[in-house]
């Protein structure tokens, strides 16, 4: 057992996760507790923030009680985080003035469409490298502070902050010592410029978002503060932040233009390096921070599917036909194919490279002898061809993907990964960590305590555990893709 470790928290949507690592990548360790989803109204997600809070915290305190009984010291602590899920909380008590709205949530459309009528969404593009739309943090800052009473008033007279959910715990860990993001999860507002690399004064007045609430953005690898050892068990340095996309690309070593993965959680997000060019897309698709180190900037292409493992959850949670997501592997195999059943997960509209916070999801195909079999297979299949629908995009482009590296919770789920390598006609590379968001931050705590001297000894970190090759035939393909292609124009609101 190694004396030395790094933690990390792995804060997402529908649980939170702390890891604790070797200083050569295994993990020792991992804690994990889910929290309930808030549903509203139609379109509306939340989370109690200190649902969020007391899993991090809970979480944390049994990966310090392992080291602590394997006499291990903590080098630092890393934070991945559920991007874009915005919380405003009271700076002097550390209480969130209202839920946190989750980056699912779709209330703000409305107010989107407002501002595209009266401001040019190019010049946000160029700027952010986002699109008008309700995923991004900064129509959620307003929503907040206009719809809770007295709320922009006190963030006027400097009484409130800002976060998303990794700004949200550094300041608690911290005790309130710190109030500060990454430039990662910044990019990710909709106000923060990713050429200057600073909040954006104009979009604070578009968006009508006070600077007042605003965290300090610093680099992925930094001194974000020391935990407060009364509320986590230790004081250790927090030194790496990275939003979970972010994050999974460095934990797949991710650092060389053109490289690509794609992450399966509860949503599907697929991140290509560009390197220093910050590239616009013509096929909607975001231009983002991959991560910036030592104040230099990597940027990154990024296609957003809103649902992935959130369709497995919903059979599970909400149509309750299977117990466990383990399931879904061996319920695909006992079917011969699809018998023509497909799933257009629309829940909370569709991402990229459609952007349609309106579109809804459905099931067709139905028939008589449709089972819960075919429900499971669908959604997975669905993850697949909104992938290809990504990579597709990236293509046009200009990209020349030749492999894909994919990690989440999903790629367990051998059959996707292969179905997902007959869709795309491309090679797919599976790690021996799949759990890479937590592992990138983890890189990044490395990084920034000397453990790893540059971003070449962190790639020598990266393992291949499987390789999945193309074997479906081009006609069967293309038909396939054609069938799903037909039903996701019958969802789009337009």
């Amino acid at each position: 057992m190694t004396d030395t470790v790094i933690v990390s928290i792995d804060q997402g949507t529908t649980s939170s996760r702390t890891l604790v690592f070797s200083p050569g990548g295994d993990i020792l360790f991992t804690a994990q507790q889910e929290f309930p989803q808030i549903y509203p109204q139609d379109g509306w997600v939340e989370h109690d923030p200190e649902a969020i809070w007391n899993s991090t915290l809970s979480t944390m305190r049994d990966a310090v009680a392992f080291t602590k009984k394997n006499k291990q010291r903590v080098l630092g602590i890393g934070i991945t985080n559920q991007r874009e899920t915005t919380i405003v909380w009271d700076r002097k008590t550390g209480k969130p003035i209202y839920n946190a709205i989750v980056w699912q949530d779709r209330r703000t459309a409305q107010t989107c469409r407002d501002l595209g009528g009266k401001y040019d969404v190019r010049t946000l593009s160029a700027k952010t490298g986002l699109i008008l739309d309700p995923y991004f943090s900064a129509t959620k800052i307003a929503w907040i502070l206009d719809n809770v009473k007295g709320a922009r008033k006190r963030a006027e007279a400097g009484e409130l902050a800002f976060g998303t959910v990794d700004s949200f715990l550094i300041w608690r860990l911290t005790g309130g010592a710190v109030h500060a993001t990454d430039a990662t999860n910044a990019s990710r507002t909709n106000i923060f410029n990713i050429h200057s690399q600073s909040w954006d004064t104009e979009l604070l007045s578009l968006f009508d978002v006070p600077a007042s609430v605003l965290p300090d953005v610093k680099d992925c690898a930094d001194n974000y503060g020391m935990t407060d050892k009364a509320i986590t068990g230790v004081n250790a340095p927090i030194l790496g932040v990275a939003g979970d996309q972010q994050a999974a690309a460095i934990g797949q070593a991710c650092f060389t233009s053109g490289s690509v993965k794609s992450t399966y959680g509860t949503g599907c997000f697929v991140i290509l390096n560009t390197g220093e060019t910050c590239v616009s897309s013509t096929a909607k698709l975001l231009s983002t921070v991959a991560y910036r180190l030592n104040g230099q900037t990597t940027y990154a292409l990024e296609g957003s599917i809103f649902v992935a493992g959130a369709a497995i959850q919903w059979l599970r949670d909400g149509l309750r036909i299977i117990e466990h997501s383990s399931e879904s592997e061996n319920l695909i195999e006992s079917l011969p194919g699809n018998q023509g059943v497909y799933m257009v997960p629309a829940f909370t509209g569709l991402g990229a490279p459609h952007w349609d916070p309106d579109a809804r999801g459905a099931i067709f195909g139905l028939t008589r002898d449709t089972g819960r079999a075919h429900f499971v297979r669908a959604a997975v299949e669905s993850v697949v061809y909104q992938t290809s629908d990504l990579l597709g995009a990236m293509a046009s482009d200009g990209a020349k993907l030749t492999s894909l590296r994919v990690d989440g919770g999903m790629t367990h789920n051998k059959w996707m990964v292969q179905y997902l390598a007959n869709v795309l006609d491309l090679p797919i590379e599976r790690p021996m960590i799949v759990e890479t968001t937590a592992l990138g931050v983890a890189f990044l705590v490395g990084l920034q305590c000397g453990l790893y001297k540059d971003l070449d000894a962190i790639s020598k970190q990266w393992n291949r555990k499987d390789a999945f090759t193309p074997s479906m035939d081009t006609h069967e393909r293309k038909s396939r893709l054609t069938e799903w292609h037909g039903y996701v124009q019958k969802v789009l609101s337009q």
